[in-house]
Order: structure tokens, then C-alpha cells, then sequence
């Protein structure tokens, strides 16, 4: 059993050099291009841009960002990373409209 290796579990290379959208612990969310990481999932992110929260609900992001430039991403506060091609926000099927009852 010792001569095997280990599965790589999440492979980031594929995303090097490529926007990345990148979801934290908290509640905060960046876009930047990934430029390295580790195995413990340390990202570098070059041109990040920090989405701001509404300032009436914490768990709402606007379209305003910040840029932050070069930063570090530690990897055990990271809880979603994703590439931003062909990402795209579609309604939400299960919200009823209203008048509409529920159970029917």
C-alpha cells in the first residue's frame, strides 16, 4: 500500500491562468485570475476584484466590486472556487409568485 500514490482530489491546474470566482467562510466573494496554489489549496489570485455586501443585508452581494489586486487566498477559509467562463445566474424555479398559495 505504500508504493501507491495518492489521487489528486481537486485539480487546479487546469484553472491556472483563467478567471476564478472564489466563494469564503464569511461570506465573501472574489474574482481573479489564479496564478498558483498548493496542496492545501493556497491560492494566488492576480486582479481581484471583491464583491461589496449590501449594506442592509449581510448575505446579499451587489455588483459593485473593489479591486484588490495580488492577493492570497488561504485555503482553509475557501469554500467554493469556480471558473467564471460560462457562469451565468438563472431565476430560481422554486420561489412562488405572489398570489400564488402554497400546496396547490
Amino acid at each position: 500500500m505504500a508504493s501507491q500514490k495518492k489521487a489528486i482530489v481537486l485539480d487546479m491546474s487546469k484553472y491556472v491562468d483563467k478567471s476564478v470566482r472564489v466563494k469564503f467562510m464569511g461570506g465573501r466573494e472574489v474574482v481573479g485570475v489564479l496564478k498558483g496554489y498548493d496542496a492545501l489549496l493556497n491560492l494566488v489570485l492576480d486582479e481581484a476584484h471583491e464583491y461589496l455586501k449590501d449594506p442592509t443585508d449581510a448575505y446579499r452581494l451587489l455588483d459593485e466590486t473593489r479591486p484588490m489586486g495580488l492577493m492570497v487566498c488561504r485555503g482553509t477559509s475557501i469554500m467554493l472556487v469556480c471558473p467564471t467562463d460560462g457562469l451565468e445566474e438563472i431565476a430560481n424555479p422554486f420561489l412562488q409568485e405572489e398570489g400564488e398559495e402554497e400546496g396547490q
